[in-house]
């Protein structure tokens, strides 16, 4: 079965945040967004506010995770890569060879636990150096093995259709984008 779990830190960038979430719940995937304040109700960067499924406290099963994603947004992304319960789960998917995605500022928290050694990646610009070990490509999402990366807010669409087709296939992630009218919409 297909888990996809989704952290949400204080200051996360709300567009990268759901966009995904959106998506992949759209063809049918279960995704679970994660707080990791201690509250349900989490606050993005721009003041909204998101009630999360659970707690990381919560969450027992990461090693049946698929796929492990990272909003960015700051301080949402240090505060990710703070937190010692979303590094050594982002360690032991990548090290397990299963999905781990981060958009925006968020790719930090890859460079500073070490999974991006060896990498192509990809940021919002002037996060460059924190792709430790990782070669910036300064694309608007890069996949380089189990790693998925995504520049920023207007790659939010793009980075939530690459997940897609990596979990269900092209076949699916074209349906949702035609129904999401991105593909194959007559121009006015």
């Amino acid at each position: 079965m297909t888990k996809v779990y989704e952290f949400l830190a204080t200051g996360f960038e709300e567009v990268e945040a759901l966009a995904p979430v959106d998506v992949l719940r759209r063809a049918g995937i279960d995704v679970k967004t994660v707080s990791i304040t201690g509250e349900r109700t989490v606050t993005g960067a721009h003041g909204v506010g998101i009630v999360a499924d659970v707690l990381i406290e919560e969450v027992t099963d990461w090693d049946e995770a698929t796929l492990l994603i990272l909003p960015g947004g700051m301080p949402g992304a240090t505060n990710l890569r703070d937190h010692e319960g979303v590094r050594s789960a982002v360690v032991a998917q990548a090290a397990a060879g299963r999905d781990v995605a981060a958009i925006c500022a968020a790719p930090l928290v890859l460079g500073s636990v070490g999974v991006l050694e060896g990498k192509k990646a990809t940021c919002y610009p002037g996060f460059e150096n924190h792709l430790t070990g990782a070669t910036y490509t300064a694309e608007l999402v890069t996949v380089d093995g189990n790693i998925v990366t995504g520049a920023g807010p207007a790659a939010a669409l793009p980075f939530a259709y690459t997940l897609l087709s990596r979990i269900k296939g092209e076949a699916t992630a074209d349906t949702i984008q035609r129904q999401m009218l991105v593909k194959d919409y007559p121009s006015a």
